[in-house]
C-alpha cells in the first residue's frame, strides 16, 4: 500500500483528557499569537488568556497565522496578571510556568498526570515570565536544549511541553 496524505477531514484526532488553560503574558508578536493558537486548538486547549499588550484577533497576521484556529476556542484578554493567577487557584489549576530557572525541573521528568485541570504560563517573547508572576506559581518546566542557546521561541516550546501534557 502507498502512504497518502490524508486530508483534515480523515483524521479523527483522540479527546483531551485533561482541562488545560494557557496563559500568554505579553505574547506581542502577532505570528506568536497566531500559532499560539493553533497549537492550543490542535492540543484541545480549553481556553487561552492573553494578558498585556497582545495584538487582538482583528490583526491580519494573527488571523492568517491561526488559520481560523481561533473560533474553536475561547479566548480572553486581561491587563494584568495578579487577579487571574487568584481565579485559576480558587478553581484549583495547577498553575506551571514554562521557564527555565534555578527550581524548574525538564518537561520530560515532570509528572503531568497527577492534575486534571493545568494553567499553563508563557512569557514574554524577550523576557519570559516575569519575576512576580514566577513567586506566585505552582512549579516551573523547562525544556532541555543541547545547542549553546538556553532558549527557543516561545510558541515552539509551548508545542513541545502541550504534547507533554498530554500524551
Amino acid at each position: 500500500m502507498k502512504p497518502k496524505q490524508l486530508t483534515h477531514k480523515e483524521v479523527e484526532n483522540k479527546k483531551n483528557t485533561k482541562e488545560i488553560i494557557v496563559v500568554a503574558d505579553g505574547i506581542r508578536t502577532p505570528e506568536n499569537v497566531g500559532m499560539l493558537f493553533r497549537i492550543a486548538e490542535a492540543f484541545g486547549v480549553k481556553k487561552v488568556f492573553l494578558v498585556g499588550e497582545s495584538p487582538d484577533l482583528k490583526n491580519k497576521k494573527v488571523i492568517r497565522t491561526a488559520r481560523s484556529t481561533q473560533k474553536e476556542l475561547e479566548i480572553q484578554y486581561l491587563e494584568t496578571m495578579p487577579k487571574l493567577i487568584e481565579i485559576l487557584k480558587k478553581e484549583t489549576y495547577k498553575l506551571i510556568g514554562l521557564e527555565l530557572t534555578n527550581t524548574s525541573k525538564s518537561i520530560s521528568k515532570f509528572d503531568f498526570t497527577k492534575n486534571k485541570k493545568i494553567a499553563l504560563i508563557i512569557g514574554a517573547e524577550r523576557f519570559g515570565i516575569t519575576p512576580k508572576t514566577l513567586t506566585s506559581l505552582d512549579a516551573t518546566v523547562h525544556i532541555n536544549l543541547f545547542g549553546k542557546n538556553s532558549s527557543i521561541n516561545v510558541i515552539n516550546a509551548l508545542g513541545i511541553c502541550l504534547y507533554e501534557i498530554t500524551r
